[in-house]
């Protein structure tokens, strides 16, 4: 039943025919595109909306039809019949594939509670409204409320889950769970990952039920033994198919060119047609009437009806200009070279045994004509594997690891039986202050042991391991835990910790979560003693905003202990705290309830109750977490940028931890001119910063207008580069960005940003880089790759022309959207200047070959029409063809291969990269003067032979034809009527290639002579009358 923006409905767990009186969807899913009766129709249909098979459907037509066609029907279906077979078998092949997940996801069994019982239910049987339950490692069958606290893994980190207390009570008594009854409100299906908003109502009480309460389909289910879930949403109305729409097809420039060059020679060939057929028109009004004597033409067919239907004609025998395995052809050799890049060992990364993968077989040769690469930061130039390093406590600096003290004996925790055996430290100041019983120090790590969303495993007993979102969250929790504070547990309403070895249960009042728009953490918790404070952790600019002014002296040292921090590369974070007034607790809670519970403006009100409580903070300190480089990081940048490929940092952390990194990847380097960094926050005066580069530059960019695409209907703009002396870099943060990526402002951050050798942008959001990516393909007119290992760089990685995903610690969301994969950065510099080198260049070479093998066919058939009277005869059979085309292929594969293999090797590219600018397909294919020139001594030396052969057969043994074109031509006679006969033959206008017996017939001087022996019975049976 659906109700406003939202709908609701009533279940009753015994009750099924209830339920589907709702005719909600069922949990069956359908990821393919045809079934046994519609792959035919519908294959065909999006076949022949490729303009090269539609036309050889017309073609095909034409040849049916006698008066037009002198070639034989089957001489184009049988190519058509064959070129439609080979793509559908691959689209059937993709599709059967699809049946078979479908059927084999379908077909899964989970338990059902129906009637009172658990029993055996397929996937595709589960409705809306059943309860289920789940076992540990299983998947989730459905969007479902777990009735429990639980733990599942969407990507490789585990998320954390927790059921309403009110259903966590059932536990998993199935006759509690049977006769229980509610109602649930929530939003409609939709593919919002990380919102979600409903009530479940239990006996008139209203609970809220937002995304953590939320198991999504495609989850599992890890560190929990069992989970009884109430299904909300099945099947397609699932948010994981919510999400698996259709995806964006990119297409590769070469594609674009070979639409326009295939739009071109349909032009050429009507052209040529065209010429044909006039010519035709002449040569029977000057010409054919000599032949009407023994050929004569059908009734009503004169020399303008010749030329029209010889305009066909034509157009059927010179069709093998028009590439009909053009695009088959392509694919072939795309797939070929995706499989060299998954059988590349050099992009192996045996730590992980994770190879290369090439995603999509489309777009290979693209990746030789990469400009502009965009690259997140964390886990893609850095390991993302996160080291507790330093921190700040109450304006004093504790370094728990640094290269000098490495001599410095580890510190002894022995004293603190839970403490992690590989946790490396040498700062014994930091642990003298700890069990002190220092305040500030005991707070710090207090917050740290309370303040997270970590699960704890504990297999043995004092053998902990924690699961956590993010490796920042696993490294903080992990320092807690060796300087005494030990987190060991969580349920719903508590968290239990060791403090100096005493076992400490706090009640978790509310969770402030993290997302991208606040940029920071907050728990709500009451100590055993009855106090409820807030504790808080975040960027440094967010939790600054919010501190009491008594802070303001320790807010000056802490912040240059930050500074201090992101010189060094680290990323950093700020605790603060708040004590909190029982009595403004207990109201501010029943707002939050009424917030949690409303269907409309949840977020809204929830956002102003976080905010209200979430100031006059107390500064605690900082962290400090390291994130080392990758392996050959700096090296392959180098020798990107020597490829003359531009390379910015799209990233979320501190300007000064991202410009650190930029100097250790040798993106920023001393011997630039000048680093400018833009961090101004208004439109104005980010204006005037991005003008500082160039202040004597034009006030508007240089921007060119210019027609693309098919039929050039696409119009497009171009930011021209201007010249800058020197090497610049440009830094630029998240409130900057935002002013510069204004209408107003994009072009001037553009021009701005190409004259600079590197950009980094910080403090952005995964929007913004995809505002990023969007702005240069729309004004650069360059091909773009983004490379990515979360899912806060998906959003970059589809708005780029390529995408690539790092498998990495950050789960599998990048891979999954990305069009390559592999496990390490270094692996781009292989990826780009050797394979997508290599089928740059294949592509090429094959279209200059495949082109100039058709073009020079149909020469040579044009040139014959000078011979023949413009008839539309064959200069070659079929046959001859067929075998010309083979010895072609073959050889010109079995010669390229051998030369490539002798010329070229893999390491070529990477030794001189700047000598192989391949950037640019219409350059590359067909405006070398090489290739026409080839193509037109090919067809002078395929003619050659038969202009000399019959030179040398009229000089030695000429023929009666011959001898008589010797002689003086005898003066036409008036011409006679002749006797109209039917004729089976073709009319004149398809006659031989030279002019005949016409005249001779007509003066009747040869019936005078002997006639020659041999030749007595071709005209026996002719009277003296007759002739």
């Amino acid at each position: 039943i659906f109700c406003s923006s939202f709908f609701f409905f009533f279940f009753n767990s015994n009750d099924r025919g209830f339920n589907l009186s709702f005719q909600y969807a069922n949990n069956a899913i359908r990821t393919s595109k045809y079934n046994i009766f519609t792959f035919l129709p519908l294959n065909l249909f999006e076949q022949f909306r490729r303009l090269a098979n539609a036309y050889f459907l017309f073609l095909l037509i034409l040849q049916m039809i006698p008066q037009v066609s002198s070639l034989s029907w089957f001489t184009t279906a049988v190519p058509l019949v064959i070129v439609l077979s080979i793509t559908a078998a691959k689209d059937a092949s993709d599709d059967i594939n699809r049946h078979k997940c479908d059927k084999q996801v379908n077909n899964r069994e989970v338990e059902v509670l129906i009637d009172g019982e658990l029993k055996k239910e397929k996937w595709r049987e589960v409705q809306v409204g059943d309860i289920i339950k789940l076992e540990n490692n299983e998947f989730v069958t459905v969007s479902m409320n777990p009735s429990l606290f639980v733990l599942c893994r969407f990507e490789t980190n585990l998320k954390v889950k927790q059921a309403l207390t009110v259903t966590g009570e059932m536990g998993d008594s199935i006759e509690a769970l049977a006769s229980f009854n509610g109602e649930v409100r929530c939003e409609p299906p939709n593919n919002c990952l990380d919102k979600f908003k409903g009530t479940l109502t239990v006996n008139g009480q209203a609970y809220s039920l937002d995304n953590d309460k939320v198991l999504l389909r495609g989850c599992t289910l890890r560190n929990t033994e069992w989970c009884f879930g109430l299904v909300m949403f099945g099947g397609p109305d699932t948010k994981l198919m919510q999400n698996s729409g259709k995806t964006v097809f990119k297409r590769t420039s070469i594609d674009h060119l070979m639409n326009i060059l295939v739009l071109g020679i349909f032009g050429f060939l009507a052209t040529m047609c065209a010429i044909l057929s006039i010519c035709n028109a002449i040569w029977e009004a000057n010409e054919g009437s000599a032949f009407t004597v023994f050929l004569p033409r059908e009734p009503g067919v004169n020399s303008s009806l010749s030329s029209f239907l010889t305009f066909w004609s034509y157009v059927i025998v010179l069709n093998t200009v028009v590439p009909i395995s053009l695009y088959v052809s392509v694919e072939i050799i795309r797939l070929g070279n995706s499989f060299f890049i998954d059988w590349d060992r050099k992009m192996y990364y045996p730590k992980n045994d994770t190879p290369a993968q090439a995603r999509t077989t489309t777009l290979n040769e693209e990746l030789g004509q990469i400009k502009y690469i965009f690259s997140d930061k964390t886990g893609t130039l850095t390991q993302n594997i996160m080291t507790f390093n330093k921190c700040s406590i109450n304006g004093k600096i504790f370094i728990l690891l640094i290269f000098a003290l490495k001599k410095t004996p580890r510190v002894d925790f022995s004293w603190n039986q839970l403490a992690d055996p590989k946790f490396i430290f040498h700062d014994h100041s930091l642990v003298e202050t700890v069990r002190e019983g220092n305040p500030e120090a005991q707070a710090f790590f207090r917050l740290l042991a309370l303040c997270h969303t970590v699960m704890p495993e504990e297999k043995k007993e004092g053998e902990l391991f924690y699961q956590a979102q993010s490796p920042d969250e696993g490294a903080l929790v992990t320092a807690a835990r060796n300087f005494g504070f030990v987190f060991r547990s969580r349920t719903p309403e508590t968290i239990t910790i060791m403090e100096m070895g005493r076992k400490v249960v706090y009640e978790l009042v509310a969770v402030l979560d993290f997302n991208n728009v606040r940029k920071r953490m907050s728990v709500i918790v009451r100590g055993p003693e009855g106090k409820t404070t807030l504790y808080c952790k975040g960027a440094d600019t967010i939790i600054y905003e919010r501190l009491h002014p008594s802070c303001s002296n320790l807010m000056k040292v802490t912040t240059d202990h930050l500074n201090m921090y992101a010189g060094d590369g680290l990323r950093t974070l700020v605790l603060a705290s708040k004590d909190l007034d029982e009595s403004y607790m207990k109201e501010w809670r029943k707002r939050h309830n009424e917030a949690s519970t409303a269907m409309e403006d949840r977020e809204e009100r929830l956002e102003e109750l976080y905010e209200e409580i979430e100031k006059d903070m107390t500064l605690l300190g900082a962290t400090a977490v390291e994130d080392k480089l990758q392996d050959g990081v700096p090296q392959t940048i180098e020798q990107l940028a020597k490829a003359d490929i531009k390379i910015w940092v799209l990233t979320g952390d501190k300007q000064e931890t991202a410009e650190n990194i930029g100097y250790s990847c040798n993106m920023l380097r001393e011997e630039m001119n000048e680093v400018f960094v833009v961090a101004a926050n208004t439109a104005e005066g980010v204006r005037e910063e991005l003008r500082k580069m160039c202040p004597d530059a034009a006030e508007e960019p240089s921007v060119t207008t210019a027609r693309a695409g098919l039929f050039w209907l696409k119009k497009t703009q171009t930011v021209q580069d201007e010249k800058v002396d020197g090497e610049y870099a440009m830094l630029i943060n998240g409130h900057s960005l935002a002013f510069a990526l204004e209408e107003d402002l994009e072009l001037e951050l553009l021009r701005t940003a190409c004259m600079c050798q590197t950009v980094i942008c910080c403090r952005v959001t995964p929007l913004q880089k995809a505002q990023v990516v969007q702005l240069v393909k729309k004004y650069k007119q360059a091909v773009t790759l983004a490379i990515g290992d979360g899912a806060n760089d998906v959003s970059m990685i589809k708005a780029a022309h390529i995408g690539v995903g790092i498998s990495g610690q950050e789960g599998m969301q990048a891979v999954l959207s990305s069009d390559f994969s592999f496990a390490q950065f270094r692996y781009l510099q292989r990826l780009l200047l050797v394979h997508g080198r290599w089928s740059y260049l294949r592509m090429c070479k094959f279209l200059r070959y495949f082109f100039y093998k058709n073009f020079t066919f149909t020469f040579v058939h044009f040139w014959y029409a000078f011979f023949c009277g413009f008839s539309a005869q064959m200069c070659l059979d079929t046959y001859h063809w067929t075998a010309v085309n083979n010895l072609f292929i073959w050889g010109s594969l079995a010669v390229y291969f051998a030369v490539t293999f002798t010329m070229y090797s893999n390491g070529i590219f990477v030794i001189i990269p700047s000598a192989f600018p391949f950037v640019g397909t219409e350059r590359n294919t067909l405006n070398l003067p090489n290739v026409w020139l080839t193509i037109v001594l090919t067809s002078l030396l395929c003619i050659l032979p038969v202009v000399a052969y019959r030179f040398i057969v009229m000089q030695i043994r000429p023929t009666i034809n011959d001898k008589v074109r010797e002689k003086e031509p005898p003066p036409t006679p008036a011409p006679r009527r002749p006797v109209r006969r039917v004729s089976t033959r073709r009319s004149g206008y398809a006659f031989a290639h030279s002019k005949g017996y016409g005249d001779l017939v007509t003066s009747q001087r040869f019936l005078m002579k002997r006639p020659v022996k041999g030749r007595v019975m071709l005209f026996s049976h002719i009277t003296p009358a007759e002739s």
